[in-house]
């Protein structure tokens, strides 16, 4: 039996640590052929070393000439960029996992596809502001495209792996309700910066943990949705859950409801992307939890307790440089507040102002049908939120 090849993009972040300690109980079936990483080289090296990898890439110049200059790694081939792919990759491997954060995986996402049969994505960026692109990709070079997000892994599941996409009449779009669910309204304005940053469910990261609060997650995760399995802005609902057992609720044409429930544990869609069908493997989970499952608790979200959602109202069904825009828009403000420059409330009061903004909402007649236009609204969002007083 031959091992499936793997490219890791982004292997020192928490999705590709994850898919790493997969892997790693299972080395027999899997080889990995190249790791990447910005500037974490130690562990990236460390990565390399455990599983026997002999090709890595190092965007970040300064990390690179230290790794590349130091004699004791002369047996690893060192890249500081992507456009190496046809250097290593002689034919298809299997898997491409993209996790870069950010915009920057953009790029490396588009340029792996024609090198893989399979390539799984966690990079929201690359699916709202770059959609366009990567589908045209995908088509031209017959490639799978799996999404490892829990929301969306759990759509594309419970459509049979995009099968059924014709049959939705439907997709609810489940949220915790972040750090303030339960918050009185009356107590919004004397919220403190660091409360946001405490999830009720998930172990996230800063940013993600913030958007969580904000809603603004599930606002990106819409349009993700909508981008990834071609469906229309009023077939998609978010509906609160506080315990974040169902990930995805999808009512079909024919009357049937199908719920996908995992526990909150990216480690399960990361599983089950390259284990597909594969019902023999068994995965370490909690055991079914009867009083969350007993409790689903659904809700409507509340528009005062998440200004943001309304935002969806200003979304067109065509993929747009507006996306791109709310992307860079959230980014640059998220920064700004946890940098303590502002606080919770100016925070949700000026990414819904800058999504109004005139010169923003024309870009919905504008497709986002090459990066380079794509980087020049990142810009252009930066020169405006950087000429504020704050």
């Amino acid at each position: 039996m031959f091992r499936k090849k793997i490219a890791i993009l982004g292997s020192t972040g928490s999705i590709g640590k994850t898919f790493i300690e997969i892997i790693k109980k299972d080395k027999k079936n899997f080889d990995i052929q190249l790791l990447s990483a910005h500037q974490n080289y130690k562990q990236l090296i460390n990565q390399a070393k455990e599983l026997g990898v002999k090709n890595l890439v190092i965007t970040n110049q300064k990390s690179f000439h230290k790794v590349k200059s130091d004699k004791k790694y002369k047996d690893i081939n060192i890249y500081s960029n992507f456009k190496i792919f046809n250097k290593i990759f002689k034919k298809k491997i299997d898997y491409v996992m993209s996790s870069i954060i950010g915009i920057d995986g953009l790029e490396p996402t588009l340029n792996s596809i024609k090198f893989t049969k399979n390539i799984l994505i966690a990079n929201k960026e690359s699916l709202i502001c770059g959609w366009n692109l990567i589908s045209s990709e995908l088509k031209k070079n017959k490639t799978r495209f799996i999404p490892i997000d829990s929301e969306h892994f759990s759509i594309w599941s419970l459509i049979d792996q995009n099968k059924n996409i014709k049959n939705i009449e439907k997709v609810y779009i489940t949220a915790s309700g972040g750090s303030f669910l339960n918050l009185p309204l009356k107590h919004f304005s004397k919220i403190q910066n660091d409360k946001a940053l405490i999830h009720p469910n998930w172990k996230m990261g800063k940013k993600i943990t913030v958007d969580s609060s904000t809603m603004m997650n599930k606002v990106f995760e819409v349009i993700e949705a909508k981008n990834i399995f071609g469906l229309n802005y009023n077939q998609i609902e978010i509906l609160i859950h506080p315990n974040s057992y169902a990930h995805a609720i999808i009512k079909f044409y024919n009357g049937i409801i199908k719920v996908l429930l995992h526990e909150t544990s990216m480690k399960i869609p990361i599983y089950n992307s390259i284990y597909i069908n594969d019902y023999m493997n068994k995965i370490t989970t909690d055991n079914l939890d009867l009083h969350k499952l007993n409790n689903l608790d659904l809700r409507i979200p509340e528009k005062k307790r998440y200004p943001i959602l309304k935002i969806l109202n200003k979304l067109v069904n065509t993929h747009s440089l507006y996306e791109t825009a709310l992307v860079k828009i959230n980014d640059n403000l998220v920064k700004k507040f946890l940098e303590k420059k502002i606080n919770y409330n100016q925070l949700v009061n000026l990414i819904i102002k800058f999504a109004n903004k005139k010169e923003f909402l024309i870009l919905r007649n504008k497709p986002a049908n090459n990066i380079e236009k794509i980087k020049k609204i990142m810009k252009l969002v930066d020169l405006k939120i950087n000429a504020l007083d704050i």
